[in-house]
């Protein structure tokens, strides 16, 4: 197989992914306090990039059902880390905001996490460095929602 084949990046892409998630997994699981679990965290950070977003929006980013984001969220507002807010044009809708808690808990995760990828990647040449952006660069733009398809954004 051509290593530039679609095939061939295809293949890379599910041997390497899980093992930088699962390195930013552990890291961000280290930083983020230990009151909050691990599906707390994500949609926390789901909600700082969708301000406002429903339960029905943590839900679908999750893959949960909508009784088990709730109780999730449930647990975000008892930490006084999430707001539920009431919508002034459908009284069924709810907006959830993260509070300025919420927001420092994701913001120190998320820089302390980064710190210690750039410790890691800090010992490749700088070309090598340069290729992994150009890389990450080019699935961002391959895997990014279409303007079309309105979805939320995941990244």
């Amino acid at each position: 197989m051509e290593p530039s084949s679609p095939a061939a990046c295809a293949s890379r892409i599910l041997e390497t992914v899980p093992l930088v998630m699962q390195f930013v997994r552990a890291e961000m699981r280290s930083r983020r306090g230990p009151r909050i679990s691990v599906p707390q965290f994500r949609s926390l950070r789901f909600l700082e990039r969708n301000p406002g977003g429903s339960p029905s929006d943590v839900a679908e980013w999750m893959g949960l059902t909508l009784p088990a984001a709730s109780r999730l969220i449930d647990g975000l507002v008892e930490n006084g880390l999430l707001t539920r807010e009431g919508s002034s044009v459908d009284r069924r809708r709810i907006h959830l905001r993260l509070t300025a808690r919420g927001r420092d808990l994701v913001r120190s995760a998320r820089a302390g996490t980064l710190a210690r990828l750039a410790e890691v990647l800090e010992p490749l040449p700088k070309d090598r460095r340069a290729a992994v952006a150009e890389a990450m660069d080019a699935l961002r733009l391959a895997f990014s929602p279409r303007p079309s398809e309105g979805k939320v954004e995941a990244g």
